[in-house]
């Protein structure tokens, strides 16, 4: 007896189904296939080829009406289903209605569209189906049409990539740090990005949008969270699917994130099956294709009475984003117990890493060269112990036996035009060349080059060159790496960042070459800071890259409490903030109040829970954060000056006042204090500040590289000068250079003992275009963080929870 079969959805997972069952059990169901789409079966994963313009949809078609006719399918396609009668096990159709024996419900998944203002404009998609690729299509061959994408996972790439082939200048706006940070990790999804970027694709990671802007009924630009306007003809979202559970809802079945089906696939009502996109089973829902396919093998047997059960496997996935290789398996988050074994080879664009716990490989993420990828994740799949080959593990099947591989110099593979010293200007390709010409250490290079003969941040790229080009003819000297992950040292990678562009973490650890995933406390502090100094504009500062005091604005103390310290420019004060200060000492029940030796007021013994709550109370009577946590400037200490001092020779206090709102917020090396004494009796002990200043008759005297902790120290005359402005530029100045070339953690004394102390004036002092080039850059900086975190962390106090993660201290 035939039976009737409807089946409301006419993708690749019931089309899978219905050719189960028709190879089955041939001639025994009479079935109606229902389908919103104009359309039947065809491959939505080759929707990107058909955007790009290497195929067609004729290309794509899996079921051709040919092949509905030959199985006897009556097709309604382009007709919507209204209901579900389950109790009259009647289908209603926009055309009528159909009974059923049994009912398969393939809905699928509708794309997620952000309800942010705009989003309803004309020019503003999803990408799912072909009717939304011909729309990019007809968009795209506008002269001079642009795109903005809102999703970098692989959808939203797909799209870009597309777009981008049809002559469309387009850009991806992607919320989190990385691309496609479901499949890869950080820095797999760096290369993607740099390899997009490379294609003329413009990628915004890290960016949250605001609204979309039209004109006329139709889109006209996306509008970032800070302000900023993307111009665009067309809008694709592409940030995610959600199961299309509406009809089994309305028909009264049980339904979650998708429609509840069991092993079976057999939804709660015995005669209705459910397959693909819009199911759950047991807490789970499916958007790649194997899984669908497997849910559609067990449908037909369902139907045929045969026994079968779903198990959803463990996937790998391997994708090809514009002919980037990418391959991911397994959990390759970071955790407890877990090992990673990372090969990077920057000059092929290689990454390659393996998570390992106990002996078992339990991840495997690829980029560039996926061709162990199955290999790996058989290792994977199988619980295989790696133990006997794990010192040859990463190089796969072929190197089982014991060879070995050694990763690409970072500066070997800088091209010959890159700048490795920046005092003199040299470029690889000129030391190179003296190398070839007969230099062979460090001293002749000098002599006729005049690399590293300045400030000597660049020794160590140059004695690499002599390496490398050398080989075993050249014995470099040894030297301290930055840490255990990687080879390179303070100045290598300060080095390596700026002439090689490197503006995140991942691309440091991909390109220098890091022998770990993500660096470690030692590392990662330090090239945090290198990136935010460098490039101001272009790298957010990682909070979770800083010491437990920089995330939480202020001092952790031996008890778990923590000190608070605010901001009193030039040690100047006024009884509200007295009064303030006071009102919150008591309402938090401060144990300890302390005057400390820069001119402040420390509140000691601060509930972590009360941070934001008594950082707001200071805010509101003016006063901001004393950065007393931070590598950055802490005090600037006056003597009041000729103002009340019968000594006095200059406003020392009003100098100070203008250096601290000028300086503070600026994130640098080492911690910096300054001082700025009215007279040469020196109360304000400038000669053993950082940067001191000493007030004469004559103006100015401006000292650096005083100590006066673990070392004494005095300072160093930098020069004399005759007017506020001139000191405050010279001070400026000096910061600068400090920041963009000391190691981190060097206080001044110790960068300038390195540098030297004719070679900083030459650069501050002597050469003015520098000294505004300095200047200038310092300004740039601090639009970004001359700021009051403290004003930040009281409006989410939320975020500001007790601290449990002390990895990284305070290192004082």
């Amino acid at each position: 007896m035939v039976q009737k079969l409807v089946v409301i959805g006419a993708g690749m997972a019931s089309g899978r189904a219905l050719e189960h069952l028709f190879e089955a059990q041939p001639g025994a169901w009479e079935v109606t296939l229902f389908n919103a789409e104009p359309r039947g079966n065809y491959n939505r994963i080759m929707l990107s080829p058909v955007l790009s313009g290497e195929k067609c949809y004729e290309d794509i078609v899996i079921h051709d009406d040919a092949w509905y006719a030959e199985h006897g399918v009556t097709c309604r396609f382009g007709e919507a289903v209204v209901g579900i009668d389950r109790e009259a096990k009647v289908v209603k159709g926009e055309h009528g209605d159909v009974a059923y024996d049994k009912l398969l419900i393939a809905t699928g998944s509708t794309p997620f569209i952000i309800p942010m203002p705009g989003h309803d404009l004309d020019g503003v998609i999803a990408y799912r189906d072909l009717e939304d690729t011909n729309r990019m299509i007809d968009v795209a061959a506008r002269p001079g049409a642009k795109a903005v994408v809102i999703g970098g996972g692989l959808l939203g790439l797909e799209a870009a990539a597309g777009l981008r082939l049809r002559g469309m200048d387009v850009t991806v706006v992607h919320l989190m740090g990385h691309l496609m940070e479901r499949q890869l990790d950080e820095a797999a999804g760096y290369l993607l990005r740099k390899e997009l970027v490379s294609r003329g694709i413009n990628v915004l990671v890290s960016t949250n949008s605001r609204q979309i802007l039209g004109e006329d009924g139709k889109v006209r630009a996306l509008e970032l969270e800070n302000g900023t306007e993307l111009p665009c003809d067309l809008l694709v979202m592409a940030v995610g699917i959600r199961p299309s559970t509406a009809l089994a809802a309305q028909a009264g079945l049980a339904v979650g994130r998708g429609i509840h089906v069991d092993d079976q696939m057999v939804t709660s009502d015995a005669d209705i099956l459910s397959v693909g996109e819009c199911i759950e089973h047991n807490g789970a829902v499916f958007g790649l294709v194997a899984p669908l396919y497997d849910q559609a093998r067990v449908v037909a047997k369902t139907l045929t009475g045969e026994a079968a059960a779903f198990t959803p496997k463990e996937l790998s996935t391997k994708l090809k984003v514009t002919g980037c290789d990418l391959f991911s398996a397994g959990d390759f988050a970071e955790g407890e117990g877990r090992e990673d074994i990372v090969f990077r080879d920057p000059a092929r664009g290689l990454y390659k890493r393996l998570v390992i716990e106990n002996d078992r490989l339990i991840g495997a993420v690829l980029y560039g060269d996926t061709a162990d990828g199955n290999w790996f994740f058989n290792l994977i799949k199988d619980g295989t112990d790696i133990a006997e080959m794990r010192e040859t593990l990463i190089f796969g099947p072929a190197y089982q036996g014991g060879a070995s591989a050694d990763p690409f110099s970072a500066v070997a593979a800088l091209p010959d035009d890159a700048e490795i010293c920046g005092c003199n200007g040299v470029s690889k390709g000129t030391i190179v060349s003296a190398i070839n010409g007969g230099a062979t250490d460090l001293p002749q290079l000098k002599a006729c080059t005049k690399a590293s003969g300045s400030c000597g941040t660049c020794t160590g790229l140059v004695e690499q060159l002599l390496e490398v080009t050398l080989g075993d003819a050249y014995a470099a000297p040894a030297a301290q790496s930055i840490c255990g992950c990687c080879d390179l040292t303070h100045e290598d990678v300060r080095r390596l960042i700026k002439a090689r562009e490197l503006k995140s973490q991942p691309a440091v650890w991909q390109e220098l070459g890091w022998k770990t995933v993500n660096g470690c406390h030692v590392c990662r502090p330090a090239v945090n800071y290198y990136l935010l100094a460098d490039w101001p504009l272009e790298y957010r500062d990682d909070p979770q890259s800083r010491f437990v005091n920089e995330r939480k604005h202020a001092n952790i103390q031996k008890d778990g409490t923590f000190s608070v310290v605010p901001r009193m420019w030039g040690g100047m004060t006024t009884p509200n903030e007295l009064r303030a200060i006071a009102d919150a000492a008591e309402k938090y029940k401060v144990p300890t109040v302390h005057v400390t030796g820069g001119q402040r007021i420390d509140l000691l013994g601060v509930k972590g829970e009360d941070l934001p709550h008594i950082w707001a109370d200071l805010n509101a009577a003016g006063l901001v954060s004393g950065h007393a946590y931070s590598k950055g400037l802490r005090t600037v200490k006056t003597c009041v000056g000729k103002d009340h001092c019968r000594f006095g020779t200059q406003d020392s206090s009003g100098l100070g006042i203008k250096l601290e709102k000028k300086l503070w917020g600026s994130w640098t090396p080492h911690k910096v204090k300054l001082a700025v004494s009215g007279c040469p009796r020196n109360c304000a002990e400038a000669t053993c500040k950082d940067i001191g200043v000493i007030c004469v008759d004559s103006g100015y005297q401006v000292s650096v590289a005083g100590a006066a902790g673990m070392d004494v120290k005095e300072t160093e005359r930098l020069a004399d000068v005759a007017t506020e402005e001139e000191a405050i530029e010279l001070v400026t100045a000096f910061m600068q250079l400090y920041r963009e070339n000391a190691k981190y953690l060097d206080r001044p004394y110790k960068w300038v003992a390195k540098v030297g102390l004719d070679w900083v004036k030459e650069q501050v002092v002597e050469n003015l275009e520098e000294r505004k080039r300095l200047n200038e850059a310092f300004e740039l900086s601090q639009t970004v963080y001359r700021k009051d975190p403290w004003a930040e962390g009281a409006a989410r106090p939320e975020s500001f929870a007790p601290v449990a993660d002390l990895t990284l201290q305070a290192a004082e």
